[in-house]
């Protein structure tokens, strides 16, 4: 790009000045030259903007904030408990912290951006006169389609409903429509948005693949997988939480409870039926919140955040290894560490040294920590 972080330089990426008509955020990702993809499931878009301008990152930087949920509150004028978090990303050109927020509940809660400093200053981002472009989803989940999600939220969560399994297990459900998870999660990677999600079709699990700039036609993929809790094989549960794999060959994914899934990527053909490879099986009663790959001594390490259990750690040679889990008996699949790292809700790479969470003790505040990677 000739012209770093400015219009005429975002324009070659499809990008135009103007004020995005976004009516929720979700998922976020960084692209390329700063561009932050934001899912909008409300709309059933997403919608890259340009947040330049483009520059050196910092040789490092550290996050060690509390109470970020109250910070977030003050500066938009609001309580902590009309505060919801949805995803955390960072910037490859600053190393700020980029976080999606909705303010209130229901339908007058209002969409924010909002950017997180080393020093702890919070500052909501301007969505007006900014260089962006927007993509549709086409097979979106319709606003009337009567088929739900179900999430298990962390046991003191203020969000869902309680409920008592046959076994007398208390767990708290998020019931929730299918549109609502038309993007659950999402991932750049060499010009392609990587895109998981539910769809209109009747296997609604779903992976998407968009160029970008947004010139292109979207490939999909409908997917399933054996899940060893259930004892069967499923193509409605959508995909949580993935990391791209192996050089953005692969995708490593987790769903509720909480299998994780290898898919391979060099092989796809668009609008086909895609089998996935069960290489773990956390346990039942459970959802995955987040995950990240990191490389600590020459080795590459998965870590697996979830509602209802510790940080796991996972070492990806054991995945290289692992045959397909194809039976209901509950195998574990490869072998996984308990971290020491409680209450983690998102996780995202900060550099190539250290990863950044977004942590919650209980009903408490929220804090914003990095770790480095030599230390998980």
């Amino acid at each position: 790009m000739s012209e770093n972080g400015t219009a005429a330089g975002y324009a070659d990426l499809g990008l135009t000045v103007g004020t995005p008509d976004i009516q929720s955020v979700g998922p976020i990702a960084f692209g390329p030259d700063g561009i932050l993809f934001v899912a909008d499931n409300a709309s059933a878009a997403i919608f890259a903007l340009g947040f330049g301008p483009a520059g050196p990152a910092p040789d490092s930087q550290a996050f060690a904030i509390d109470d970020l949920d109250g910070r977030l509150a003050s500066r938009l004028g609001c309580a902590r408990e009309d505060v919801s978090i949805r995803d955390m990303a960072v910037c490859p050109l600053t190393k700020e912290v980029y976080l999606s927020v909705m303010r209130g509940s229901g339908s007058a809660a209002i969409p924010v951006i909002a950017r997180v400093e080393a020093d702890g200053q919070v500052v909501d981002v301007p969505l007006e006169g900014v260089p962006f472009a927007r993509t549709t989803i086409e097979d979106a989940p319709d606003l009337g389609d009567e088929r739900i999600d179900i999430q298990v939220l962390p046991d003191d969560s203020a969000e869902g409903e309680e409920y008592k399994t046959g076994s007398g297990v208390r767990l708290r459900l998020l019931r929730d429509g299918l549109r609502t998870v038309t993007v659950t999660d999402l991932d750049y990677v060499d010009g392609t948005l990587l895109v998981a999600g539910a769809s209109n079709e009747e296997f609604s699990s779903t992976l998407r693949r968009i160029p970008f700039p947004f010139n292109g036609a979207a490939q999909s993929n409908s997917l399933e997988i054996f899940h060893v809790s259930h004892g069967k094989y499923e193509t409605a549960s959508p995909i949580r939480t993935f990391v791209p794999y192996n050089g953005g060959g692969s995708i490593l994914a987790s769903y509720t409870c909480t299998p994780i899934v290898q898919f391979s990527l060099s092989e796809l053909e668009p609008a086909t039926h895609v089998m996935g490879s069960t290489v773990a099986e956390l346990g039942a009663m459970n959802s995955p919140t987040d995950m990240v790959s990191y490389r600590r001594d020459g080795d590459e390490y998965l870590l697996v955040a979830t509602s209802r259990l510790p940080l796991l750690r996972i070492a990806c040679s054991d995945i290289d290894g692992q045959e397909a889990l194809t039976e209901p008996d509950e195998p574990v699949g490869v072998p996984r560490e308990e971290l020491s790292h409680p209450g983690v809700l998102r996780m995202t790479n900060l550099d190539d040294g250290s990863v950044v969470m977004l942590q919650q003790n209980g009903a408490g505040p929220v804090s914003l920590r990095s770790y480095e990677c030599a230390a998980l």
